[in-house]
């Protein structure tokens, strides 16, 4: 599975997290959740942990479904 990646943030001075993916915005987080998303950040791969917030990642079952007989061309 390759990484995620092309994600960016800013904080706003009002406390306010833009989030980014390859220059266009993905999520504005506010409040609690801006402050968690941060933590999380300083915690973790910053990529990965943008890329589960905005909901911009695989699940990892994209080639399961692709071979599945039912999805294949007759």
């Amino acid at each position: 599975m390759n990484a995620p990646g092309g994600f960016s943030f800013r904080e706003n001075g009002d406390g306010t997290v833009v989030i980014t993916h390859r220059g266009r915005e993905a999520a504005t987080l506010r409040g609690p959740r801006a402050a968690k998303f941060l933590a999380e950040v300083a915690a973790g791969d910053p990529q990965l942990v943008m890329a589960r917030w905005t909901g911009a990642y695989k699940f990892g079952n994209e080639r399961t479904a692709r071979n599945h007989p039912r999805n294949q061309r007759k």
